[in-house]
């Protein structure tokens, strides 16, 4: 049932690569999204009633390869099948080695759906550094010395992540003889605590940085965007692949659940948050706005899926798959913009409204959706996030959300004004435009029906208070007054704010952050269950 989803984009990418023409692919491209979807559909449709289970070469449970589907990574599949459905349909008319890159695009496409299938600890170990390896030939697709420079740096710091994992995996094979996530968790639920301490933080540091979680905010934004990737590859990156990793730490929260540290990650969420929020305020170039907003809104997931209240873990779900709709609609929006105007530079861009109508909608649409605002989709999960959470901590989703605000003032501000001498005539073609349109409804849609689009996603029955709502609502409505005075008035022509912007981790650094990084995590796990 289940090996399909996995093996039928290697077969497609295979006959992509092998024998069609750029033409041909492009169709059989598109033609196959769209029924991997459907089928990712009615996945989820099945997985209400419980697990879906295929054991592959007929081996018993915990000893072969055996994939499951539950409701949750149905749901990954889901939305993994409905942006490659996105992303393959907006770039039908691209014409550069369109089979390569669509061989490389479906070989990573299968990479995740068999991570979320995958219950065997050491095969998720294999398919995070394929992702790893068909990222960095994607992110260094141009083959210029800036890309093969940033793709060098990604691959040496994944690699150093990944032996934090691997030394974390063969610790816990010691532990309970077996590699299978069920078998490992009913395991660990009969150890002392003590001796779940140091796998638990090698394996949680790994994921962490998957995450791009503090302290590893700096490199992921400047290595994935900066270097000028493909945009629909910046727009996986960001909308999706970083998911990958979110599923993974929610995976291994549960395995590990005698000592897992939901205030800790609580902690880093809340500081990921702020930090990313800011650091996009500081950010000039239109691209790493985005990405340093994908630390931020992790941060926020992070947040929902630590509180510990049920429905702020709704509210953090949902905010996986409202980040991956509207953030994958600004990259393909922001990539439409850059080529007529010539520039990423937010300042230099102007008139884009007037310009590019139909592209401005989308984008504002998106923009809408990502600072929260009411009837669109951020605004639904974020209202579950912050629906029962301490005071304090509510406060402090209202201060992220006002950084959200704040950067996205500026990043609204190409919209208006007169389009410079150096904006081309040139439009995008309409299938890049009914794509991000889509989206920018799907933001809107998400917002107004977000109660029954959970219930389908993730079987929780929850309902918005309206009172509630219209007090969330107004709080929007001040962060968004006081942000636009905080950009007038302290942000706009700042400079020490650009030269914070600019600061970045050398691979040096990051490894001493992965290593501080485990230390202080080992020694907090430690502490409490010394």
């Amino acid at each position: 049932m289940l090996t399909p989803y996995v093996i039928a984009p290697v077969l497609v990418a295979a006959f992509l690569y092998v024998t069609s023409t750029n033409r041909s692919a492009r169709t059989l491209a598109v033609i196959f999204q769209a029924a991997l979807f459907m089928a990712s559909i009615y996945l989820v449709y099945i997985t209400r009633d419980g697990e879906v289970v295929t054991f592959i070469g007929n081996y018993v449970d915990g000893l072969g390869i055996t994939l499951r589907a539950n409701n949750l990574s149905a749901d990954f599949v889901l939305i993994t099948a409905f942006i490659f459905l996105i992303v393959s349909s907006f770039s039908y008319r691209d014409k550069k080695d369109v089979p390569l890159f669509w061989f490389l695009m479906f070989i990573m496409e299968a990479t995740l759906i068999g991570l979320f299938f995958s219950r065997d600890l050491f095969n998720v170990f294999v398919l995070m550094e394929l992702s790893t390896a068909v990222t960095l030939i994607l992110v260094m697709y141009d083959r210029n010395r800036r890309n093969v420079f940033h793709g060098m740096v990604f691959l040496m710091t994944n690699l150093v992540a990944a032996q934090f994992y691997l030394f974390g995996l063969g610790y816990i094979y010691m532990l309970t003889g077996s590699m299978d996530a069920s078998r490992i968790a009913d395991v660990i639920a009969t150890l002392p605590a003590n001796t779940l301490i140091l796998p638990y933080a090698l394996i949680m540091t790994a994921i962490a940085f998957k995450c791009t979680l503090i302290p590893f905010f700096s490199w992921s934004p400047k290595v994935r965007v900066y270097p000028g990737a493909p945009t629909i590859v910046q727009a996986i990156l960001s909308g999706l692949q970083i998911k990958s990793a979110v599923y993974l730490f929610l995976l291994f929260q549960e395995i590990f659940e005698p000592i897992a540290v939901n205030e800790f990650f609580l902690a880093i969420g809340i500081i990921s948050g702020l930090f990313g929020a800011f650091m996009a305020i500081c950010q000039s170039n239109v691209k790493m706005i985005l990405a340093y907003h994908t630390v931020s809104q992790v941060g926020l997931i992070i947040i929902g899926v630590s509180v510990g209240s049920a429905y702020a873990y709704t509210g953090g779900l949902y905010h996986i798959f409202s980040h991956a709709v509207f953030k994958t609609t600004l990259f393909l929006c922001v990539g439409m913009i850059i080529p007529i105007y010539g520039t990423s530079n937010i300042y230099e861009i102007r008139g884009v409204m007037k310009r590019l109508p139909m592209v401005s909608i989308a984008t504002i649409a998106a923009v809408l959706g990502i600072v929260g605002a009411p009837f669109f989709i951020g605004s639904v999960s974020k209202y579950f996030i912050s629906y029962d959470i301490p005071f304090l901590l509510n406060a402090v989703v209202i201060v992220i959300s006002l950084g959200t605000v704040v950067s996205f003032v500026k990043f609204s501000s190409m919209f208006f004004g007169k389009p410079g001498d150096n904006c081309s005539l040139s439009r995008p073609g309409k299938f890049k435009a009914v794509p991000t349109l889509a989206l920018g409804i799907i933001c809107l849609a998400g917002g107004i029906f977000g109660t029954q689009i959970i219930y389908f996603l993730f079987r929780h029955n929850v309902n918005v208070v309206a009172t509630s709502y219209v007090q969330k609502s107004l709080i929007f409505l001040v962060n968004a007054g006081v942000g636009f005075l905080i950009y007038k008035y302290l942000v706009s022509g700042n400079m020490t704010l650009k030269r914070i912007g600019e600061m970045n981790l050398s691979f040096r650094s990051v490894c001493i952050a992965i290593g501080v990084f485990f230390g202080v995590m080992l020694l907090y796990v430690g502490f409490l269950y010394r």
